[in-house]
């Protein structure tokens, strides 16, 4: 079967919720299931917004930088606890996601009024997991003994959100990047971040969202300066983690997308799909929208097409993304990204 649905992966590199929302919606009419915000102003470049939060947080302190993480990658900024400070009584800055999707919220609420939003869209919000924050953040030895806190600290921001906003009308997304990360070896990992340990971290994300509230898992393999932190040769560790996270949840993961590089047309990186344990009713996504399709060589989405399609275990609908989100394409570039979900879906349409 053809992609016949669009999913957009949260960050996309225009002015504000309102211009977002309306290009989206002007440029992909037709197979979109949930509608971000675009993560606009100061959370832009994704975990960057959590960065300034623990420099406004009693008790945590700059730490200067630490290594390359990767070839490609800039060595990152890292904070630390102060010395003698509690974790568990860390008094966190307000972590802002609940205030910043509320005020998109109500854009999405007056586009809908006015017709521009479509009845039974829903309106999509994107985490970083708690792990994402404290590995990227704050040096190895504190990583263990502050992320509990943490975790707790950005679940409630995740409940205050979804106290507030009506559940049959939004969708929560979990950027499962950093996870990738480790376990594809980009990222160097702390104690207690193996396989296991991370499968079990992200049930806890998918069981904190409410059950009646769609949840979705990013399977991302990084977007600085459109550069991946390890390539990936295969699906099979995206499938890998799709199906321990599905086994250890305690409700449905609503979809998923996985990251397919834009070159990438050998039957062997599609051929994983065969062990996926897809449940009925889980939306798959797959990222054959390049961000730079004149790098492409001729024929490629089309094989990608094909390759989804006949390694897909028990075949069913699927449909299409951009690896990332596109918070980091220039924005002169967004037309011609959100023009390719639509082309892509009209070239398969029955």
């Amino acid at each position: 079967m053809p992609p016949t649905t669009v999913h957009l992966n949260g960050g996309v590199n225009l002015p504000d919720a309102e211009t977002v929302m309306r290009e989206v919606l002007a440029r992909v009419p037709t197979g979109l299931r949930a509608l971000p915000d675009g993560e606009t102003g100061d959370r832009q470049q994704w975990i960057f917004f959590q960065l300034q939060k623990f420099w406004q947080t009693p008790g945590v302190e700059e730490a200067g930088t630490g290594d390359q993480p990767t070839e490609g990658y800039d060595a990152l900024p890292k904070v630390r606890l102060a010395e003698g400070v509690d974790p568990d009584a860390i008094n966190w800055a307000d972590l802002g996601y609940a205030a910043a999707y509320r005020e998109s919220y109500l854009t999405f609420q007056r586009l809908r009024k006015e017709g521009v939003v479509p009845d039974g869209l829903r309106f999509q919000v994107q985490y970083p997991t708690p792990l994402a924050s404290v590995n990227a953040w704050f040096v190895r030895e504190d990583q263990n003994r502050v992320e509990a806190s943490y975790e707790r600290a950005l679940y409630a921001d995740l409940d205050r959100l979804t106290e507030a906003l009506p559940h049959d009308e939004i969708a929560v997304q979990w950027d499962v990047a950093v996870e990738i990360a480790i376990l594809a070896g980009g990222f160097a990992a702390a104690p207690g971040q193996g396989f296991d340990e991370i499968i079990a971290r992200l049930a806890r994300c998918v069981d904190r969202v409410p059950s009646d509230v769609p949840v979705g898992l990013h399977l991302c393999y990084g977007d600085y300066q459109h550069r991946h932190f390890a390539e990936p040769e295969s699906l099979g560790l995206q499938v890998r983690v799709a199906n321990a996270v599905d086994a250890a949840a305690h409700r449905q993961v609503g979809w998923y997308a996985f990251t397919v590089p834009q070159y990438q047309r050998d039957p062997a990186y599609f051929a994983p799909l065969r062990e996926l344990r897809r449940r009925e009713g889980t939306e798959l996504f797959f990222a054959l929208v390049p961000y730079h399709p004149e790098e492409q060589e001729p024929g490629t989405t089309e094989e990608q097409v094909r390759l989804v399609d006949e390694y897909l275990a028990g075949g069913g609908e699927w449909g299409i993304c951009t690896e990332c989100g596109m918070a980091r394409a220039e924005p002169q570039e967004i037309p011609m990204l959100l023009d390719r979900h639509r082309e892509i879906l009209a070239a398969y349409a029955l």
